[in-house]
C-alpha cells in the first residue's frame, strides 16, 4: 500500500498563491486549510479523501489525500464518482416538496390515504402517519434494514435485491418506536415509504421524478442512478470497511439494500451543485423552502455525531463555530462516507467524500465523523489564524 501524499488543485490558481501569501501572515489560507483537513482525515486511518469547496465567486479549491486503491497505489481523483446513499434523503425530500408546492399531494396526508394498508400491524398505523412525520423521522416506524456486520456477511448480501415491499414489511413485524409525532428516531425505512409515495402520486418511480425534477434542470450528468448495479461509473476510488483488527475489506461491489432510494452515485461537484441550488431557492417556491429548514432535535444519540443538530424535512441544521448554522445531509453506505454543508442563502459549500469506514468502533466512527465535520466547518467559516 502506497503512503497517500495530498495533492491539491485549484479552480484559479493565482488566487489560490495570494490566499496562501496572505495566510503566512494571518494563518492558514482557506486553500491550506482544505489540504490541512484532507491529511488529518486520511491521518486517521482512512484510505482516500477528496473534498471540493465553493466559494461565494463561484471559485473552487480542491483537496485530496490518501489512495484509491489500496492494491496499487494509484491517487485519489478529484472528481471520483462515490455512493451518495442517505445524502440521497434530501433529493427525495425535494421532490414531494415540488409535489406538495404542484397541489398533488399534501405534507398532512397520511400514509393510508396514498398506500393503504401498507403500514400496519404490532401497532403500527398508516392513518396516522403524515407525509411530514415520514420526512422529518418523526413517524415512529422502526428501522429494521437489512445489513452486514461481518465480512461474511458482506459476502454473502452483497448482491441481495430488496424490493421497497419487503423493506416495509420488515419494519412492520416491529412495534413503533414511539407514536407518531411523540418522539425522534431516524428511519431509513420512512424514506422507502415516502418512495412508494412519489411513484403512486406521480406514476413514475421516485429516481425518474428525481432525474427530470432536479438532475436534468441542473445539468448533474455526473449524478446517476445505479439500480440493481453492484458497480459504480470511472472513475471512483475502492471503498474498504473496516470492520475490526486485521478485518479491512474492499466493499466497494454491492447492491444498496434501499436500491430505489439508495441507488445514488454522484461527485464533490454535483453535491455541491445540487446543494447550492436548493439552498438559493432553485428548486423550491419560497413556502417550501421555509418548511424544509423547520427543524426538530435529533435524538441524544445522534447529537454525539452532530452536536446541536436540529433535522427539517430531509435537511440537517448544524452550528457553525464563528456563528449561524449551516445545512447538510449526510450519507454512509459501502465504504463510502461523505459529508457536506451549505450556508443559508446558498452562496459558499464544501462536500468531503471519504472511500473507507472506520466503523470498527464507537471511537473511530465518531473520530471519523469529527475530522470531516470539522472540514466543513472550517470550509464554511474560512480559515482562522490559528486553526488546524
Amino acid at each position: 500500500m502506497a503512503l497517500g501524499v495530498a495533492t491539491l488543485l485549484a479552480a484559479d490558481v493565482a488566487t489560490a498563491a495570494a490566499a496562501t501569501a496572505v495566510g503566512r501572515s494571518a494563518g492558514p489560507s482557506s486553500v491550506e486549510q482544505l489540504r490541512q483537513d484532507t491529511e488529518a482525515i486520511h491521518a486517521l486511518g482512512v484510505s482516500g479523501v477528496q473534498a471540493r469547496v465553493i466559494a461565494p465567486d463561484g471559485r473552487q479549491s480542491v483537496a485530496t489525500s490518501g489512495t484509491a486503491d489500496l492494491n496499487t497505489g494509484r491517487p485519489v481523483r478529484s472528481d471520483g464518482s462515490f455512493r451518495m446513499a442517505s445524502t440521497s434523503k434530501t433529493l427525495v425530500a425535494t421532490v414531494v416538496l415540488q409535489l406538495e408546492a404542484e397541489g398533488r399531494l399534501s405534507l398532512d396526508d397520511t400514509v393510508d390515504h396514498w398506500l393503504p394498508g401498507v403500514v400496519r400491524g404490532n401497532g403500527n398505523d398508516g392513518s396516522r402517519i403524515t407525509i411530514r412525520q415520514l420526512l422529518q423521522h418523526t413517524s415512529g416506524i422502526h428501522d429494521d434494514l437489512p445489513g452486514y456486520t461481518t465480512p461474511e456477511e458482506y459476502y454473502q448480501q452483497r448482491y441481495d435485491v430488496h424490493e421497497p415491499e419487503q423493506l416495509v414489511a420488515r419494519a412492520m413485524a416491529h412495534a413503533p418506536d414511539f407514536p407518531p409525532g411523540e418522539g425522534w428516531a431516524y428511519s431509513n425505512t420512512g424514506y422507502v415509504v415516502l418512495g412508494m409515495i412519489i411513484q403512486k402520486s406521480t406514476g413514475q418511480p421516485a429516481h425518474r421524478e428525481i432525474e427530470d425534477r432536479i438532475l436534468r434542470p441542473l445539468g448533474l450528468d455526473r449524478t446517476r442512478w445505479t439500480g440493481t448495479s453492484p458497480t459504480l461509473p470511472r472513475p471512483h476510488a475502492r471503498a474498504y470497511q473496516f470492520f475490526g483488527p486485521g478485518s479491512r475489506v474492499d466493499v466497494t461491489d454491492q447492491i444498496p439494500v434501499d436500491y430505489e432510494n439508495l441507488a445514488w452515485v454522484t461527485t464533490t461537484r454535483d453535491e455541491n451543485r445540487f446543494f447550492r441550488a436548493l439552498l438559493a431557492g432553485r428548486l423550491l417556491p419560497a413556502r417550501q423552502l421555509a418548511e424544509m429548514k423547520q427543524t426538530v432535535p435529533v435524538s441524544a444519540e445522534l447529537q454525539q455525531m452532530w452536536p446541536g443538530g436540529r433535522y427539517g424535512l430531509g435537511l440537517v441544521e448544524r452550528p457553525l463555530r464563528c456563528g449561524g448554522t449551516y445545512w447538510s445531509h449526510e450519507g454512509g453506505d459501502g465504504g463510502y462516507i461523505t459529508l457536506n454543508g451549505v450556508t443559508d442563502d446558498g452562496r459558499r459549500s464544501a462536500v468531503v467524500s471519504m472511500s473507507e469506514a472506520r466503523g470498527d468502533t464507537p471511537e473511530h466512527i465518531l473520530a471519523q465523523e469529527n475530522a470531516a465535520s470539522a472540514l466543513i466547518d472550517h470550509a464554511l467559516c474560512g480559515a482562522d489564524p490559528g486553526t488546524s
